[in-house]
């Protein structure tokens, strides 16, 4: 009996140990984040900082006066366009060049049949508006429609690709500036040794699908100009590092079979808490491209706010800087010749719902807030402009 109570009494001393030191752990884990997360914040937050700009010159006349282009992708789509006119007139205001959404999911929905509905809406709004296009993407493995799966196989990929294509690039012939020919076909992670993204276009075709998709676009509109257009490559990362790597091998293939490639689109989302932008690898990277004879486009710039105070004041200012910070980078190489914002206002975002904020407050990655008034970000990609060499 009294080994069985000093047993006791040692187990349960054992277990107030347990919980006093899981208590102990949890408060020094939980404190010292919460330490990090404020020194990161207060590292990035600069109240002193202007953000002042010299006259009130729309940003697309801002580019213009540098040689380069502005130019955004509305994010809403053709009936939620026409119906805001005020969002309306910020567009044709700021932007020389619009996106438009060339998804597979809207523009093909069934393997026999196209809808141009609203590509063809957008097609005239920068007819009318004396605007450049832009299409976006002709080829990509997300956004497909629901047939695909159970349609397409080994047997009939090609066909498909280049009907696809063809439908697409010919019926817009001589009016585009631009399209993303193959969108995110990289990505190292996968583990391939020539770092391309595992999809189902490479799954049925090979790596030669995006030297496919460039022929059969080219031979459609020869004019355009045909991007590749990559993400991943922002950060001075192990990943972003590896992907930076695979996309210049994949262009330097893709330039020695003499594919009629003519830029790489960077994607640039962005993070407003992110501190490993490192502006020698960039600038390096940039030089690496050039070289092969290439254009670069700066595609889908906005800033995630996610993880920044909820005050809106530290946060504008946090998401301006990073605007500022990384555009004064990447417009010192004189192969850039464009800017694309992904939204021009806030309320018209694709992070308001992949990247909300944690208390429900609206997002605010972009350059003009929900009334269409401009914010310290459009100051800040004003300023990168007006400090751009010319081209």
């Amino acid at each position: 009996m009294i080994k069985f109570y000093w047993d006791f009494a040692l187990s349960r001393r054992r277990l107030i140990w347990i919980i006093c030191s899981s208590i102990a752990t949890f408060i020094t884990v939980v404190i010292g984040k919460f330490m990090y997360v404020n020194y990161q914040i207060k590292s990035l937050y600069h109240p002193e900082r202007s953000f002042r700009i010299i006259g009130n010159k729309s940003l697309k006349d801002r580019a213009a006066a540098k040689g380069l282009i502005y130019g955004a992708f509305p994010q809403a789509n053709a009936w939620e366009f026409s119906q805001n006119p005020q969002f309306n007139s910020s567009i044709i205001q700021e932007c020389h060049l619009l996106v438009a959404g060339f998804y597979w999911s809207q523009t093909r929905p069934s393997p026999s049949m196209f809808n141009f509905s609203n590509t063809d809406y957008f097609a005239k709004f920068a007819d009318a508006n004396k605007m450049l296009l832009r299409g976006h993407p002709l080829v990509w493995h997300e956004v497909l429609p629901s047939w695909f799966k159970e349609k397409v196989s080994r047997d009939n990929a090609e066909q498909i690709l280049t009907d696809h294509i063809q439908s697409l690039v010919r019926r817009y012939a001589g009016r585009m500036h631009s399209w993303d020919v193959v969108n995110e076909a990289v990505n190292a992670e996968d583990g391939r040794s020539d770092g391309l993204r595992n999809t189902p276009w490479l799954e049925f075709l090979g790596a030669d699908y995006i030297d496919l998709a460039f022929r059969v676009a080219s031979a459609s509109d020869p004019h355009a100009l045909l991007v590749y257009n990559s993400d991943g490559l922002l950060y001075d990362t192990p990943e972003d590092e590896a992907n930076r790597i695979a996309v210049l091998k994949l262009l330097e293939h893709l330039k020695s079979k003499g594919t009629p490639i003519d830029a790489l689109g960077i994607q640039s989302h962005l993070r407003g808490d992110e501190t490993r932008f490192n502006p020698q690898k960039m600038s390096s990277f940039l030089r690496d491209v050039a070289s092969l004879g290439l254009k670069i486009l700066v595609t889908e710039i906005d800033v995630i706010d996610q993880k920044l105070p909820s005050d809106i004041i530290v946060r504008d200012r946090i998401v301006a800087a990073t605007y500022e910070d990384y555009l004064s980078v990447v417009l010192d190489q004189p192969a850039v010749i464009a800017v694309i914002s992904w939204g021009l206002s806030d309320l018209y975002t694709w992070l308001a719902e992949f990247a909300p904020r944690p208390e429900d407050a609206p997002v605010r990655p972009l350059l003009l807030d929900r009334l269409m008034q401009r914010k310290l970000a459009w100051n800040a990609v004003a300023r990168s402009f007006d400090r751009s060499p010319n081209r």
